[in-house]
């Protein structure tokens, strides 16, 4: 027996060893990986198969004076590692007839010169978390390190040296000393050094302290870029690579990507799968992304994925494993390919709970299928889904024939107006033309259903649903256009002799203070189209109009309006609500995901879903974007100062209403005190215009009741003078009437429209004619459904909240027909909540503009402090 094997039984040699040595050796002894090649009286050699198959040689001997063992091996680890621990097991597990003999002498070493080194580089990744002093918050960071060894017919060794130095060995039971070539291993770091790595000089556990000499790429793309470009030319080099677990950059081929589509029975929803092909297997991408979003909502942001070029990856981890390694699959995605995709996919956001592999769509969301048609998927299913986007896609690029019967000639926009309405009906789908007044809604209607009729499909009539001051206008433009269109108005007490002769007709007029009266007769009555024109009239969909029209059959549903969107986002879900019931969510649902997100945070993501999921129908043009025709429009503001006597009454009622809108915010809260906020600022507004609105008759005061009625008195004479034909537009049909009276005074001639007014057509006719140069119309009732071109000024005397119904006011001039420039006048007290009232009419403009164009991301909010600034007191004057 060996003295190595009388004091290794006879010494505790495990405490020579680490843990992990420990544990890992006695497993490799267990499963037989041991070869022994010499034992002598102190020493003993052999070999040891590690990881991945490579064999090492090992040299043990006993440590003087009784100090334990000392083991040389050739592995990275190099001293007393789990390949000793295997040997010494090993051996100590032999019984005594298997043991070899000892060696009486040492074997006799080769020397040789000519063995050239393989270059071994180990890939690693570490994950930590360090304290950031200036957000006072843990941040998560990744490390990523190169270890370069040298490979000597199975010996590895690395470090530079400084002599010539020799490496042990042994070969087939033959001892030789191979010499290291210093040179070359040098050429192998510039190698690497070309690349862009350079020797890490800070610790790191992205790899074992012994995997070689460090080195590291200034940045993930470098990584990137490594990765994809440079390491296939290494491997085919000869260099060996290896690849540790959770590696980050250990990427699979996408082999290509595909889309799957299965529609439910009912044709209402679609489930929509979208992933890619790796390694031979498809392979969801939902819920990966769901999870990125969720880390990243700004991806679901146009402009924060415009950012981000075309050839830029991203690196995704992938719910499934290699099947080589059982290492998660990895893989890069160009942001080409990505930004369509997370386009089609905001619906994932909305979601609380994590998808499947698939996510489900209401039909209507069918139109976002168009945006991955550039991806070049393998598809399966959907055919008829992915030709309705497609006909969405191109419904303003297809050219159509007007109709025949048509006695007008549309322009350009309005042939693609006429195209977008059939491509609705080809689809089954209804929609919102939302143009700005003045670009022909009426006239791009008439024509789609003179289409419908020459087509034969009008064999049930068609039903428009507007204002009452509307009716004229359709039956006058209906008569003009589309003559041939059998028209009947079902307005005023003899209507209801008119219903048994309803389906008799092409198009039926009423209007929404009539249809909750006569909604049974017309329930009973199945229509084509269902159409409503001034469409915001039901932006609460709690009123009866709104819950009358809900109730009607009909082929297909559009939406007339220049104005989708006034006050809040709620008023869009409303007509919604009516064209597609349920595609957009409940009130309650609709208000999580997107109104409040939107409208109190200022959600950049919510706002670019909503925008292009609606997208596709909602048809919005502006007269500056196609009206090419259309002269200047100048908007200015007239800024006046309150008379001495309107300062005195506004600071009292200010000061009053302080008082009591303060108690009920502090009793009810701002959202419950509206009705007292309102009630306060329309005092306030009124003491502006004119304090006779709120004095007591016959009140005895000194001084004018209006520094913006002596304004407006001088600018008329002048303007009129100039020649000048003027619409002046209030909210308060008593402000006009004190305005008349000065007119009276003055004798000048005018015209007026109010709510009492029930003969439009010969105000109009008159003031168009020429006969008189002053048009005076309540905002209300004259704001919409007048065409009055022969106009080349508008004034607004008093502001009022809604840019939308201001702007609709001005279109009453200014519109298609309109030869001369138009100056737009706004007449603002200075200092007072007039002026605060323009500054929050920008705010919710900005709203507006964001939902329906997608081009803003600003939010409009009433806020305590937006009470404070309206009701604050009027400027010291100088």
């Amino acid at each position: 027996m060996s003295a190595l094997l009388d004091q290794l039984r006879q010494l505790d040699w495990r405490l020579d060893f680490d843990q992990g040595a420990l544990s890992r050796g006695l497993d490799y002894a267990r499963q037989d990986r041991v070869r022994l090649l010499s034992l002598g009286e102190t020493t003993v050699e052999s070999s040891c198969e590690g990881s991945a198959g490579k064999r090492y040689t090992q040299l043990i001997r006993l440590a003087p004076r009784g100090l334990g063992v000392v083991g040389r091996c050739s592995c990275p680890v190099s001293y007393n590692c789990k390949h000793c621990v295997a040997t010494l097991t090993y051996l100590l597990s032999l019984p005594e007839d298997a043991l070899p003999a000892a060696s009486p002498a040492p074997m006799e070493v080769r020397q040789v010169d000519d063995i050239m080194p393989t270059p071994h580089l180990t890939l690693g990744s570490h994950a930590q978390s360090q304290y950031d002093l200036r957000s006072g918050r843990m941040v998560g960071s990744q490390q990523h390190r190169a270890g370069l060894t040298f490979d000597y017919a199975g010996l590895q060794t690395h470090g530079k040296t400084t002599k010539p130095e020799r490496l042990k060995h042994r070969i087939n039971g033959e001892r030789i000393a191979i010499a290291r070539q210093s040179k070359v291993e040098q050429q192998l770091r510039d190698n690497l050094r070309q690349l862009g790595f350079k020797e890490s000089l800070r610790q790191s556990q992205a790899l074992p302290a012994n995997s070689g000499e460090m080195f590291e790429l200034p940045s993930d793309e470098h990584w990137l870029d490594f990765m994809r470009h440079r390491l296939p030319a290494l491997r085919e080099a000869g260099w060996q690579i290896e690849i540790r677990p959770g590696f980050q950059f250990d990427l699979s081929q996408v082999e290509g990507w595909y889309a799957e589509v299965d529609e439910t029975p009912s044709h209402d929803w679609f489930d929509l799968e979208l992933g890619i092909v790796v390694e031979g297997r498809r392979i969801s991408l939902l819920p990966v992304l769901l999870r990125l979003i969720q880390r990243n909502p700004e991806l679901l942001d146009p402009n924060h994925l415009q950012k981000h070029k075309d050839d830029e990856q991203l690196r995704l981890q992938l719910d499934a494993l290699r099947e080589s390694d059982g290492r998660p699959l990895q893989v890069m995605l160009p942001f080409a390919r990505l930004k369509p995709l997370l386009a089609t996919l905001g619906e994932l956001y909305l979601r609380d709970q994590e998808p499947s592999q698939a996510i489900r769509l209401g039909r209507p969301d069918a139109a976002r299928l168009s945006l991955l048609e550039s991806l070049d998927l393998q598809w399966q299913g959907g055919e008829q889904l992915r030709q309705f986007a497609a006909r969405l896609r191109d419904s303003n690029t297809t050219p159509i024939r007007p109709p025949a019967g048509l006695k007008a000639e549309l322009r350009h926009y309005q042939q693609e107006g006429l195209a977008w309405l059939q491509t609705l009906r080809e689809v089954e789908a209804g929609g919102i033309l939302g143009d700005d007044m003045g670009l022909g809604k009426t006239l791009q209607t008439l024509a789609h259903l003179l289409t419908e009729k020459e087509a034969g499909r009008l064999e049930r009539p068609a039903l428009v649903v507007m204002p009452t001051s509307l009716i004229p206008n359709w039956q006058d433009e209906a008569a003009r256009f589309a003559p041939s269109l059998s028209v009947l108005a079902l307005h005023g007490p003899g209507r209801k002799k008119l219903f048994d002769q309803l389906a008799e007709h092409d198009l039926l007029l009423t209007t929404y203070a009539i249809l909750p009266r006569d909604l049974e007769q017309l329930k009973a009555l199945p229509l084509h189209v269902l159409i409503l024109d001034e469409a915001q009239y039901i932006k609460n969909p709690n009123s009866k109009a709104a819950q009358a029209v809900r109730q009607l059959e009909a082929r297909q549903r559009l939406c007339l309006t220049g104005t989708p969107l006034e006050n809040h986002l709620g008023e869009l879900w409303s007509l919604f609500h009516f064209l597609m019931p349920g595609w957009l969510g409940d009130s309650k649902h609709f208000n999580h995901n997107y109104r409040i997100p939107i409208e109190k945070h200022g959600d950049s993501a919510r706002l670019s879903h909503l925008t292009a999921r609606i997208k596709p129908f909602l048809l919005r043009r502006s007269k500056e974007s196609v009206a090419t025709e259309l002269p200047a429009k100048t908007e200015i503001t007239q800024w006046v100062e309150l008379s001495d006597r309107q300062r005195d009454l506004y600071e009292t009622v200010r000061l009053a209403m302080d008082t009591k809108v303060r108690d009920e915010i502090g009793r009810k809260g701002l959202a419950r005190s509206q009705i007292i906020i309102l009630e306060a600022l329309l005092k306030l507004r009124q003491v502006c215009c004119d304090t006779r609105l709120i004095e007591e008759p016959g009140a005895r005061t000194r001084g004018s009741s209006s520094g913006k009625l002596d304004s407006l008195l001088e600018m008329l004479q002048e303007l009129l003078d100039e020649g000048r034909r003027v619409l002046l537009f209030s909210q308060f049909t008593s402000m006009l009437a004190l305005i008349e009276a000065e007119l009276h005074k003055r004798g000048i001639d005018y015209v007026r429209i109010a709510g009492d007014t029930r003969d439009r057509r010969n105000p109009v006719k008159r003031f168009q004619s020429g006969e008189v140069p002053l048009f005076l119309i309540s905002l209300k009732a004259g704001g919409t459904g007048l065409n009055l071109t022969a106009a080349d000024t508008v004034i607004h005397y008093d502001p009022w909240w809604n840019p939308a119904v201001e702007r609709q006011a001005t279109d009453r001039a200014y519109r298609i027909g309109q030869e001369k420039p138009v100056f737009v006048y706004r007449m603002i007290s200075r200092g007072t909540v007039e002026e605060k009232i323009q500054q929050l009419q920008a705010q919710k403009a900005a709203l507006a503009q964001g939902v329906l164009d997608g081009r803003g991301q600003e939010d409009w909010r009433l806020q305590e402090d937006d009470i404070e600034a309206l009701l604050a007191p009027l400027p010291r004057l100088n």
